[in-house]
């Protein structure tokens, strides 16, 4: 979330075309994040009274964060589709942390709710409606603009973002409704709502006139392939109701799917905005560095080896049920953080 809060800081203006309501709120939503994350982890270690206050501050942060991009959509004269889908996530996000607030104060004993069915309301809301939703509406503007892509059709961006919506809604109506087959309904709707956004994907990706693999698209290659994997096994559970099915499922959209495509732009993003503070302001007085020079090659082609390598292990760890594999593919995807770590400083430091 600090990463996607920290993106649609420099993305919104991009993608709004004006300028932020108040960019400088930015600089209270990460402390305030960090503080309520902190918290909330001491709080499901061992201390669940932690847990209310964790979760106030969490939910302090977040809304700060949804207000200023309701604040600064309403100064948009006229909503485009990526806009509207930065206004529908940001309306899951708001309703998603309402509900992990009451979750929070469940867990830590202060009221009594039906903690399951909210857990699956909060995780749609956020998961589904916030974090895929927003991940559909900056690729239509990030994928082409990298792959240099033209002359796609944005409908099926247009349905698969009302499909994951819908999704989202009878999922959170099953939370208050006892129908199973309301749950049925909302799970396989967005995994064809994923369907269909995965097809845009490939039409942006055979229409891109740049067709060097760099870390970049390796990382996206194997989100999006993480993504398909997952909803093959989320489908197989629907079918056989085995709980390892979904859990593997699950560990693919956050780890593969999710992860993969917030490192891949990390390497796209970072570079340029350190090279249009440090070094925009020298050209044509010397020579600057290229944007390709400032991504560190090796630590980035070994972060994407070992995370890649974790990831496989541990879905099919979880698979077996096994202890040991899963310890195995933990240590892979430590040496992949480790990677990434340095290479996050060396992009922020390049002179």
């Amino acid at each position: 979330m600090m990463t996607i809060f920290g993106a649609m800081a420099q993305l919104v203006p991009v993608v709004l075309e004006v300028g932020h309501f108040g960019v400088e709120l930015f600089y209270a939503i990460w402390p305030l994040l960090s503080i309520g994350t902190i918290l909330m982890v001491l709080g499901f270690l061992n201390y669940p009274q932690l847990l209310p206050y964790g979760g106030t501050v969490v939910l302090i942060s977040m809304m700060i964060f949804v207000m200023e991009i309701f604040l600064t959509i309403k100064k948009v004269e006229k909503l485009n589709l990526v806009i509207t889908s930065i206004l529908i996530s940001n309306i899951f996000l708001f309703f998603g942390i309402i509900f992990g607030l009451v979750m929070a104060l469940t867990y830590a004993g202060i009221i009594e709710t039906d903690i399951y069915a909210l857990l699956r309301s909060h995780v749609f809301l956020v998961i589904g409606g916030y974090i895929t939703i927003t991940l559909m509406g900056l690729s239509v503007v990030l994928l082409p603009m990298f792959g240099l892509s033209h002359g796609f059709s944005k409908k099926p961006l247009e349905i698969a973002m009302a499909m994951m919506s819908v999704a989202v809604l009878i999922v959170v109506s099953s939370s208050f409704i006892e129908l199973k087959i309301l749950n049925y309904i909302g799970y396989i709707l967005s995994i064809l709502s994923l369907i269909v956004y995965f097809y845009m994907v490939q039409t942006i990706y055979k229409t891109r006139a740049r067709k060097e693999i760099d870390i970049y698209v390796k990382s996206l290659l194997f989100s999006y392939f993480s993504m398909i994997a997952a909803l093959f096994l989320a489908a197989a559970y629907l079918i056989f109701d085995f709980e390892p099915l979904l859990l593997s499922s699950a560990w693919l959209i956050f780890f593969g799917f999710f992860g993969f495509a917030i490192t891949g732009h990390v390497y796209k993003i970072i570079p340029f905005l350190v090279w249009f503070e440090r070094f925009s302001p020298l050209v044509g007085k010397e020579k600057v560095p290229m944007l390709t020079d400032m991504l560190p090659k090796k630590s980035s082609s070994a972060q994407f080896v070992f995370s890649a390598i974790g990831v496989l292990v541990i879905a099919i760890a979880i698979l077996l049920q096994d202890d040991a594999l899963i310890k195995a593919g933990a240590s892979f995807l430590l040496m992949g953080a480790l990677a990434l770590v340095r290479s996050v400083f060396f992009m922020i430091n390049y002179k």
